[in-house]
């Protein structure tokens, strides 16, 4: 099956992209940390700066959090060729069990 993006909104709730963030690699949660952290949205450069990565690792990151509607790409408008992400809200749904 061949899926397309459409560039509309992540699908589901809050509470579904938590559960999708669960089920990612650490180097993509914590760069999505860092994204939550910030006020305005980030470029990769900054990014890998504060969640100290390598370039590789915090791009494939970033793409998978992309892949599960867990980050939003923006133009950079001083400079075209770099990008801008932005975290999604996620919720811990009220039945999670967390566990350390």
């Amino acid at each position: 099956m061949i899926a397309f993006a459409t560039g509309s909104e992540p699908e589901g709730t809050p509470e579904q992209r938590f559960e999708r963030l669960l089920e990612l690699p650490p180097s993509a949660k914590l760069v999505y940390k860092v994204l939550e952290q910030e006020d305005e949205p980030l470029t990769q450069s900054q990014i890998r700066e504060q969640a100290l990565l390598p370039a590789r690792t915090t791009r494939d990151a970033l793409t998978k959090l992309e892949g599960e509607g867990l980050v939003e790409e923006q133009m950079y408008v001083p400079d075209a060729r770099k990008r801008l992400y932005a975290p999604q809200s996620i919720a811990i749904p009220e039945d999670a069990e967390l566990t350390a």
